[in-house]
């Protein structure tokens, strides 16, 4: 049976970012700020209404920084670390407290949360787009997941990293015209380009453009690192050194940046909300406007 849209939300990308561009003076009747549940529903609320899915799930980081992939790449995600081996709180501890109340407001709104143990929100995110048969439109803030656009398919990316209202629409035409390149490609190049912010080095001396052109050259990393070890070939000098020294890391980062598309079981997503619970909810957290407007989403869904 073919289905509607399905709409899938990245909820720590959207709640960090909630948190972090909603003011910390919004705060429940008892005074505990709410701003990252109050930031997130209205997300969730304002993209339902625009694009009317058959289905929300946000899909949940049961393991943001999973070990096998720690295993594969020693510096991925060491710059988030604290000096005990945690997560570092960059929150003064504010957001804690509301990713609970986060997912609470989820089921109320027959939202279902979904994580995989040992696996992130990304590959959560890869496997149920998989699996669901229809079109899904994928909402963060993060540029991995541009690897699972397929137009053939009608999965795109909602890219929210100019904030919700002036999301981006990502499809393999959007990717050609920012990168030049398509989204099967994204994974190779992103290992080549890297990114601090996931503790991926890169390739020394590769950036967008060079990736793009080695990759429109020789098709994909198993062509360029051929092309390096020819020396006949059109890469240049200091490029291809890059190349040869950095095969162990571009083996390893290259499993660590692939979304994983089979750890869970696509969940039953007729859940109906209890909105006469939600409502209570709302009023205990002083969400107001917020919710009434997170039912009326809820309803044209329905």
């Amino acid at each position: 049976m073919s289905h509607g849209r399905l709409l899938l939300l990245d909820s720590a990308s959207l709640y960090f970012r909630a948190f972090f561009g909603i003011p910390k003076t919004l705060t429940a009747p008892d005074g505990r700020v709410v701003n990252a549940l109050r930031g997130i529903l209205d997300f969730t609320s304002t993209l339902t209404t625009q694009y009317e899915p058959e289905a929300v799930v946000a899909c949940w980081d049961d393991d943001w920084r999973p070990q096998w992939r720690v295993e594969l790449l020693e510096t991925y995600k060491t710059q988030r670390l604290d000096e005990d081996g945690g997560e570092a709180d960059t929150t003064d501890g504010l957001l804690g407290p509301q990713v609970p109340l986060i997912a609470e407001a989820f089921g109320l709104l027959g939202i279902p949360v979904v994580g995989a143990a040992d696996y992130e929100a990304d590959d959560v995110i890869g496997t149920l787009a998989e699996a669901w048969d229809g079109p899904v439109d994928i909402v963060t803030g993060d540029r991995d997941l541009f690897q699972l656009v397929d137009d053939d398919r009608d999965i795109r990316v909602l890219y929210v990293a100019k904030g919700v209202s002036k999301h981006d629409v990502v499809d393999n035409a959007w990717l050609r015209s920012k990168y030049g390149i398509d989204a099967s490609d994204y994974v190779d190049f992103a290992v080549m380009r890297g990114d601090p912010s996931d503790g991926l080095p890169g390739v020394a001396g590769i950036g967008d453009k060079t990736a793009a052109t080695l990759l429109a050259e020789f098709g994909d990393l198993d062509g360029i690192l051929a092309a390096a070890d020819d020396t006949w070939s059109s890469i240049k000098p200091r490029v291809r050194q890059s190349l040869r020294d950095s095969v162990d890391y571009i083996t390893a980062a290259r499993e660590v940046v692939t979304v994983r598309r089979d750890v869970c079981e696509l969940p039953d997503l007729d859940v109906s909300a209890d909105e006469d619970a939600f409502t209570a909810f709302g009023e205990t957290w002083g969400l107001g406007g917020v919710a009434e407007r997170a039912l009326a989403a809820r309803a044209r869904r329905a």
